[in-house]
């Protein structure tokens, strides 16, 4: 199996950002499960709030700019993606939608994903599943059974969310491993 990349996409709209928080702990869990399987991925992440300007220029001029296209460069040359988005009026945030709507339709098929979200309560964790996962099942990724979804109460005070966050992460090893051994036509195995 080839070296896997990870690209971890995060939404959070402030800094610090229990958003970007959550995306970290993912990351860190995933990279432990995947080394209990003896394989040690490279991780990359991208904070959209700080490409946000170049999102918008795009919309408006139909050109990418600035650091956008690197980032969407990385999401095509991941295997792997950790998405994690605060939760607007029970959806995902109009910024993360922006991002998502300028990939490239086809770009993720096969391509493994945990989604994660955080929020004020557990109320919007249903978000996870209403929101998000029909558009990564529209954008043809192969979405990992479990999400997680963290309440501000979580962070900290929680040991449940550790818990949630190593079962999500352990799936997710699983199908990145699956389709590590498993190649698609477009996706050759190294």
């Amino acid at each position: 199996m080839k070296t896997p990349r990870i690209t971890v996409v995060t939404a959070g709209l402030s800094e610090p950002s229990s958003t970007a928080l959550l995306g970290e702990q993912l990351a860190d869990a995933t990279v432990q499960a995947l080394g209990k399987m003896g394989v040690q991925p490279e991780v990359e992440t991208i904070n959209v709030r700080s490409i946000a300007t170049d999102i918008t220029n795009h919309f408006l001029t139909g050109f990418p700019a600035g650091k956008l296209p690197e980032a969407l460069d990385s999401v095509y040359a991941s295997d792997a993606l950790i998405v994690v988005s605060p939760t607007f009026k029970a959806s995902y945030t109009g910024l993360f939608k922006s991002f998502w709507d300028l990939v490239e339709d086809g770009s993720l098929q096969g391509k493994a994903v945990l989604l994660a979200a955080t929020g004020g309560t557990s109320r919007h964790s249903l978000m996870i599943d209403t929101a998000m996962r029909p558009l990564f099942t529209y954008l043809k990724a192969q979405v990992a059974p479990s999400g997680v979804f963290a309440a501000t109460d979580d962070f900290g005070s929680d040991a449940n969310l550790q818990s949630r966050i190593d079962k999500a992460t352990a799936e997710f090893a699983q199908i990145i491993g699956w389709v590590g051994i498993f190649p698609t036509p477009d996706r050759p195995h190294s």
